[in-house]
């Protein structure tokens, strides 16, 4: 019974944050320095790994196609497979998975220790909100670059899937009937569908990591169990909520 009022308080809680975050817009153009700031670390320095694991993602789909579908004769549509799953479903569910382990962490590291260090009472005894301060600026950034983010990691996994069925022999689909069969079939509403989906997965993301962040409370070690119930709740959630998503989209 305990549990399951600990984790309505917690909801409750990240509302309540949320909704003083977003009471604080009017501020936002005065915390510009800071959304670029955690732009640039949340965003900026992610692509790399983004790159990698959406290239070999793409690479990986489109040679598992290959091995099911020359015995189909339809290899000619791989184009079509690797296009609409990366768009669709993996290259916004793996933005977030890396988001939720490298930014999320990050920054629930960040918020426990200033909570635990007593350093986001001092600025409530400043007069100064957390959540103006700490909150918004992260949320605002997210939401800018998830996006952006999203539609790199679809682009690399495209191209990835298109050396794929180069330069694999047993495949043997030129770069041409490739983008030709993704192009056919992938429409605006599905790219629009994963940048919907990675934007909302990007928001609850940093929403539990500043959530777990300031209610974290004792002293180091607490700010190590902290950072785990944020990066095992945004991966639960991901995945929860890309079912219901989709489910709505479709």
């Amino acid at each position: 019974m305990n549990r399951i009022t600990g984790i309505f308080d917690s909801i409750g809680h990240a509302v309540l944050m949320t909704l003083r975050a977003f009471a604080s817009l009017p501020a936002a153009p005065r915390i510009f320095k800071r959304v670029a700031e955690h732009g640039y670390y949340g965003g900026y320095t992610s692509l790399p790994i983004i790159t990698i694991l959406c290239f070999f993602i793409g690479s990986v789909l489109a040679l598992q196609s290959g091995i099911s579908m020359q015995d189909f004769g339809a290899k000619q549509l791989i184009g079509t497979l690797v296009g609409e799953s990366m768009t669709r479903e993996l290259g916004p569910v793996m933005v977030a998975i890396i988001l939720a382990g490298r930014v999320g962490s990050a920054v629930t590291a960040e918020l426990a220790s200033m909570k635990v260090y007593q350093e986001v009472d001092a600025l409530v005894t400043m007069n100064i909100p957390p959540e103006r301060l700490l909150v918004l600026p992260r949320l605002i950034a997210i939401l800018l670059l998830m996006p952006i983010l999203t539609m790199v990691g679809n682009v690399v996994g495209w191209i990835g899937g298109s050396l794929v069925c180069k330069y694999v022999s047993f495949i043997g689909v030129s770069p041409e009937a490739y983008w030709q069969s993704l192009k056919m079939y992938l429409t605006t509403s599905d790219v629009m569908d994963g940048l919907i989906k990675g934007e909302i997965f990007g928001f609850v993301i940093m929403i539990i990591a500043c959530n777990t962040g300031l209610r974290t409370k004792g002293g180091p070690r607490e700010i190590g169990l902290a950072v785990t119930k944020s990066v095992v709740t945004s991966l639960v959630a991901i995945l929860v909520l890309d079912y219901f998503i989709t489910k709505l989209l479709a």
